[in-house]
């Protein structure tokens, strides 16, 4: 490795940037539903290496210079190849949005690389020779990611933390420090290989120690997920029977087609279905669950559907379910300037709307367009149908429907945010509704429910997902799924969520503040070891 090590540090130009494209691109292997840890144990120590043999510069060279474009460089390379999924949704389309699919994801890929791009510029500021570097670069980059999940609406999708998550076991430190955390802590374990090389007057044991530490780290962090998952117990409920529905409706595409009677009879054929000859269908269910984007229709300009749906559930069930909302105003009419809202709808055996929760966290140019007279000049518009993108909801995520425990309810995208679901603490379940048929396919369907996955162990609530084409799933608050529909398959499951855990996570009690520590920490130390190279150089 001292080859590659040198080859790094001595690289400069356009062979730099492609030597950081790739590492990169490797690293990027360890992303759901992947989990190549090992490619980040590869990929982070070039960047590292590349950034020891950065040309210096004064002025604004020094932050817009070569460690800028390392970052970027990397980035570009690590986001091209992890959310390579959004290309499928251009395949949905057809036509010409083909052509716009290369360009659409390392246009995404770059913006992304932005982020860390300006983590690497800043880390090279406070650069050092010693081994606290890479505590300099693991504290830039892991504040760069809580900016890419945070600012511009975010996009938290891929954090680096989420490599640390592969089992059941190793996915319980979420519920101490959450993805953020895991996210710096896995930087500074990944970075470790670039004090091996290149070998200097070091002794060998000196120069390994730090990467059997992060051995013993992931080692560690897999006892304690041992340990949680053998000491905390988790008990059914009493008083909730769900039926989870995957329907497997793609008719959302173009809304002019839609034929709402065979919407409704598939709907209903599927969810009155019974699993085995002596199974009673819908008899003894408490919640029946469609997912997100089944209605390509606002459901107040169809009410016979409102009582084909009183007529299917049985006495004393609600459907809880994916629907666009027509904003009605006071005055009984649809409000003109307000395109409508992408909702969860809770509805009564007497087919009344009892309760409604519209989605607040909306996905830039999928729901609505950002700009949209400047970006309309060129054709460009949002990709998910409904009358003019979506109005955003007013953030409110608990619903408490009459016979139902108060739920955390997330449409699709919301479920990747870590700590900004909502207060779990007054909450007994998480409600995820998601159409991830224009990824389908690809990983996406897959990387986005592990996401979603996490919130449950961060938060110590189980989670219900149904998802239109997959992956349905049922999530206990330890993270573990304990039922699952295969995906591009039309089905029902029948479930009993468990019970919430007793009290509160660590993280639920204590949120990002123990990442913003180790975040202080690791700038103090910067700070201390750039100062002490300066002091030893002169």
């Amino acid at each position: 490795m001292t080859w590659l090590a040198e080859t790094a540090i001595l690289s400069h130009g356009w062979r730099r940037f492609l030597l950081l494209v790739a590492a990169g691109a490797i690293a990027a292997l360890s992303v759901p539903p992947l989990f190549v840890l090992p490619a980040l144990f590869i990929g982070l120590p070039i960047w590292v290496w590349c950034l020891d043999g950065a040309e210096r510069y004064r002025g604004p060279r020094r932050f817009l210079g070569p460690a800028f474009r390392i970052g970027f460089a990397f980035g570009l390379g690590y986001f091209a190849v992890a959310i390579h999924w959004i290309g499928a949704a251009f395949l949905q389309e057809g036509g010409w949005f083909i052509v716009l699919m290369p360009f659409a994801i390392l246009g995404l890929a770059a913006i992304l690389a932005l982020f860390w791009a300006t983590g690497s510029a800043l880390a090279h500021l406070f650069w050092s020779g010693g081994a606290f570097r890479i505590v300099t670069l693991a504290t830039f980059l892991s504040a760069a990611e809580f900016a890419r999940g945070h600012l511009f609406s975010g996009f938290p999708f891929d954090l680096l933390g989420y490599a640390l998550t592969a089992n059941d076991e190793m996915l319980q430190l979420a519920s101490v420090i959450g993805v953020y955390g895991l996210t710096f802590l896995v930087a500074l374990l990944a970075m470790t290989p670039a004090l091996i090389w290149p070998a200097d007057e070091r002794g060998l044991v000196q120069r390994l120690a730090p990467f059997f530490l992060s051995v013993a780290a992931i080692a560690a962090q897999v006892g304690y997920g041992n340990y949680r998952l053998s000491t905390v117990e988790v008990t059914p409920r009493t008083d909730m029977r769900v039926r989870l529905v995957q329907p497997m409706i793609v008719d959302h595409a173009d809304w002019t087609l839609a034929d709402p009677a065979n919407i409704m009879d598939r709907l209903i054929s599927l969810s009155e279905s019974r699993l085995t000859p002596a199974d009673p269908g819908l008899e003894g269910i408490t919640h029946l669950v469609w997912p997100e984007s089944v209605f390509p229709f606002f459901l107040t300009q169809y009410p016979d559907a409102l009582a084909r749906i009183a007529r299917m559930l049985p006495a004393g069930a609600l459907l809880l379910t994916g629907a666009p909302r027509e904003p009605i105003g006071r005055d009984g009419l649809p409000e003109e300037d307000n395109p409508g809202y992408n909702s969860i709808l809770a509805i009564n055996t007497d087919g009344e709307v009892v309760m409604s929760y519209d989605k607040s966290h909306l996905v830039p140019f999928g729901e609505y367009l950002p700009f949209p007279e400047f970006f309309r000049q060129f054709g460009i518009r949002q990709f998910v149908p409904g009358t003019n993108g979506w109005a955003a909801g007013d953030g409110r995520r608990l619903m408490t429907p009459p016979g139902t425990p108060p739920f955390l309810a997330l449409v699709c995208y919301e479920a990747v945010f870590p700590g900004d679901i909502g207060d779990p603490t007054r909450a007994q379940f998480i409600l995820n509704v998601t159409n991830d048929a224009w990824y389908d396919g690809s990983i996406g369907p897959a990387q986005h429910g592990h996401h979603a996955r996490i919130r449950a162990v961060e938060t110590g609530l189980p989670m219900l997902r149904a998802a239109n084409t997959g992956a349905t799933m049922v999530v206990d608050p330890l993270g573990r799924v304990t039922a699952r529909l295969a995906e591009q398959q039309a089905a029902v499951v029948d479930v009993v969520p468990a019970e919430r855990l007793e009290g509160q996570t660590i993280f639920v009690r204590f949120g990002h503040w123990p990442f913003f520590a180790a975040l202080l920490l690791g700038l103090l130390a910067s700070l201390w070891s750039a100062w002490r190279d300066r002091r030893h150089r002169a």
